[in-house]
């Protein structure tokens, strides 16, 4: 919100220097992000009289004007189109600087003198987006007789401070400047001066001429209409046009620009219609119809939908409700009668309605955020005594005023007691009181509670600690005495499953993987590349509302695809080796109207020339093994369309499926541009993390030799090596300390669909040492069920 502090004093008695109050703002709650010298800088500028303009000897296109600066008549050339004789123009004499620190000499145009320069707005300083139509391409024309050759900074009040205002969402009442002057007011500890409204009005009534049906109620909850006649649509005055250039409006006519200044002055949006366009003199607030056209002021032809409300007559639409109004009743030059909207519109609706059209306006902003419907009728008013004090029109004399639910003033508790106890202070209740009512708050204390009574405009004040907050800014948070904190002191620290996370990621940090990240926004094509079968859950997606794009339209049910777009990319830049892993949430959809559930899931990647399927299954066996998970082992997975079919394991941990890994297809590298082999799993982390024991026991070291064996069996080739150390697990008895595969042979001494698989035991006793009679005991137990159970012999 941009605020000019000239116009700002209109409200308040404001005697401080602007950083001085800009500071004392902000401390108060109304945050300030700049402040602007407006016409900071420029100098030697005096108003001027273009009394003859004669062509230029020696260019086509240059004029020589003959220019009254009071005391003196100037030569001035100038090549500007825009001007005639008696025109009052800004005259930048000898010496003088402009906006950018341009200097202005007397020298010669094309052989001619000229003693100084005619300036434009933009050479004044004025931003050219909020140059008007009429001065856009020339010099500055002033709309009426000002003293010759007084200072033009004075004389127009060019010179200003403007204070930005950072305005929260919930102080939609401070879009305005009545809603900063009372801030300012409450402040500085002075009274606001409000504008003294009064319209005179002609005999004729606007309810003789016109009527509103409000057939929206929820849409629209007060419209208000006051028809003015005989407009005449012209520049508006340079005050005017001053105010609204500083606070960031472009000026176009007299009737916009009114109504763009009343609405920086309530915060109430304005819209004017052309009375003779509106057919039927009937304005209609209803629903719009679906897939129903219509044209905006910006010539967009834009589709509705049914939950818009509209503005209308008894023909056509006239208007988007809060949001634009429409090209066939814009006022014009030739527009003679008018009627004005000052209306209330649900803010939430608007919101919607701006949204799906793709269209924000400065009205379409104030409604969502919530305007006040007290506010309409006395905007409209005001501007209506600007028409008539500016003699542009012929207002009628009563306003149509439809207001299905009027707004009232809120009452509220608030406990004095309870105030002092939140803010830390010790404030009597006279002065709560006193603060209140310089918020215009009323409050009376009854029974040792605050009644207060909160104005319409005050959506905001709802809890009793609201109340805390508004007394102690105007008090002063600064002033508040600074005291040690009160109650237990409490260790912060991470959840069980964040440390475990971190624990995982220190895990596999440790054997060589980096962490990449993905977007959970993800297409819906992916689980295509990776070949998931048509009745699978990884196809039910969440899918978003408003998408960027095809590309982002769903949420991830896995992690994935992302990751072998990752290891291709990695590939397609010639990384010869990659190990990488993602720790992230997949998105699964729960019911209509429900969040879907957040499911944590690791997946991880490998290829290079010491990769292969052993390498990563060895990395996830050192990632439970580091998680204390020892219950878990492999199983052969022949179906899964992801992975190749012969090197392809799901993990059980418990009896629970926790993941899968392999070696990835052929048909789905190729759909990822990969070269090399690569190998992905893909892990349950729910599953690991209700399963981990991160806890570690102090064990002491061993006080007794440890015993090692090793043999070697000759099996079928179609045996698991798991079946195997099933059997050594559970014979080795309580002796078994570890064991380790250590070969695997097929060759010449072995028979033909054979393999000899080799182990190392180690055996131990934590209390006492062991003889060879107890390792032999279990060892040949553990030779004799793989004999019995799997077929084995012992390898010569």
């Amino acid at each position: 919100m941009l605020v000019p502090v000239k116009w700002l004093k209109e409200y308040v008695n404001i005697q401080l220097p602007t950083k001085e109050l800009a500071d004392k703002m902000t401390m108060s709650g109304s945050k300030v992000e700049t402040i602007e010298a407006f016409g900071e800088g420029i100098e030697g500028v005096v108003i001027g009289k273009i009394e003859g303009i004669l062509p230029h000897p020696n260019a086509d296109k240059l004029v020589i004007c003959k220019v009254n600066i009071g005391e003196e008549m100037l030569q001035i050339v100038t090549g500007a189109s825009n001007i005639k004789e008696g025109d009052y123009v800004p005259v930048a004499i000898d010496g003088a600087r402009l906006a950018g620190n341009l200097k202005i000499k007397k020298g010669k145009l094309r052989g001619e003198v000229s003693e100084g320069m005619l300036c434009s707005q933009d050479e004044m300083g004025i931003a050219k987006g909020l140059i008007s139509e009429e001065n856009k391409d020339g010099i500055w024309v002033l709309e009426q007789e000002y003293p010759l050759g007084a200072d033009f900074m004075e004389v127009i009040n060019f010179k200003d401070e403007v204070i930005e205002f950072e305005i929260t969402s919930n102080r939609p009442d401070c879009l305005s400047m009545v809603g900063i002057a009372r801030e300012a007011a409450a402040t500085l500890g002075e009274k606001i001066e409000y504008p003294h409204i009064r319209v005179n009005g002609i005999e004729e009534k606007a309810s003789d001429k016109a009527k509103v049906i409000i057939e929206d109620t929820e849409g629209c909850l007060r419209y208000v209409a006051r028809l003015i006649k005989n407009v005449e649509i012209k520049e508006s005055p340079q005050w005017m046009q001053q105010r609204l250039i500083k606070a960031g409006v472009r000026p176009i006519n007299n009737i916009v620009d009114i109504t763009n200044y009343v609405m920086l002055e309530y915060g109430q949006p304005l819209h004017a219609f052309d009375l003779d366009k509106i057919s039927g003199d009937t304005i209609i607030i209803k629903k719009s119809k679906e897939g129903e056209k219509f044209k905006t002021l910006d010539g967009v032809e834009r589709t509705l939908k049914a939950t818009m409300t509209m503005i209308a007559d008894k023909d056509k639409n006239l208007a988007i409700a809060g949001v634009m109004g429409g090209e066939e009743s814009e006022v014009t030059k030739a527009t003679k009668n008018i009627l004005l909207e000052s209306a209330s519109f649900d803010n939430d609706n608007t919101r919607n309605t701006s949204k799906l059209l793709g269209l924000r306006t400065e009205a379409s902003t104030r409604f969502s955020k919530g305007v006040d419907s007290n506010l309409a009728l006395t905007a409209a008013n005001r501007v209506c005594q600007l028409i008539e004090m500016l003699e542009i029109g012929e207002v009628l004399r009563d306003a149509i005023d439809v207001y299905p639910n009027k707004k009232e003033n809120r009452q509220l508790c608030i406990r004095p007691n309870r105030i002092n106890e939140l803010l830390g202070t010790n404030i009597e209740v006279g002065e709560m009181i006193k603060i209140l009512e310089s918020l215009e708050i009323e409050a009376n204390l009854i029974e040792g509670k605050l009644q207060a009574t909160v104005p319409t405009y005050r959506d905001d004040l709802q809890l009793e600690a609201d109340f805390a907050e508004e007394i102690g800014r105007i008090y002063g948070f600064d002033v508040i005495p600074a005291t040690m904190a009160r109650g237990n002191i409490v260790v912060g620290g991470k959840t069980n499953g964040e440390a475990f996370e971190d624990k995982t990621k220190q895990l596999l940090n440790a054997m060589g993987f980096n962490e990449v990240l993905s977007y959970s926004f993800v297409s819906p094509k992916t689980v295509d590349k990776i070949k998931v079968d048509s009745n699978s859950i990884k196809r039910n997606f969440v899918k978003l509302l408003n998408p960027l794009g095809d590309e982002t339209s769903v949420m991830r049910t896995g992690l994935l695809p992302n990751l072998l777009e990752i290891i291709s990319r990695n590939q397609n830049r010639n990384n010869h080796d990659f190990r990488g892993f993602e720790l992230g949430k997949i998105f699964i959809p729960k019911g209509e109207n429900q969040l879907p559930f957040e499911l944590p899931q690791l997946a991880i990647g490998v290829y290079g020339e010491a990769e292969d399927f052993f390498t990563l299954k060895g990395a996830v066996e050192g990632l439970l093994k580091g998680s204390g998970i020892d219950d878990f082992e492999f199983e052969a997975e022949k179906n899964h369309p992801t992975y190749h079919p012969g090197r392809c394991a799901n993990l059980f941990i418990g009896g629970n499926v926790a993941g899968t890994l392999g070696e990835i297809h052929p048909e789905v590298m190729n759909n990822y541009s990969l070269d090399k082999k690569s190998y992905c799993a893909e892990l349950d982390f729910s599953i690991l993390l209700a399963l981990a024991r991160v806890d570690r026991s102090y064990k002491p070291l061993p006080k007794y030799p440890a015993i090692t064996r090793d043999f070697a069996v000759v099996l079928k080739e179609e045996i698991y090596v798991k079946d195997i150390e099933k059997i050594i697990r559970d014979n080795g008895g309580s002796i078994l300390e570890s064991f380790r595969l250590f070969d695997i042979y097929r060759g010449n001494q072995i028979s033909e669909d054979h393999k000899s698989v080799a182990y190392t035991l180690t055996y131990r006793h934590s209390q006492r040492t062991l003889t060879d009679e107890d390792v032999n005991k279990v060892q040949d137990r553990i030779l004799k069920k793989i004999e019995d159970e799997l077929g084995g012999s012992l390898r010569d």
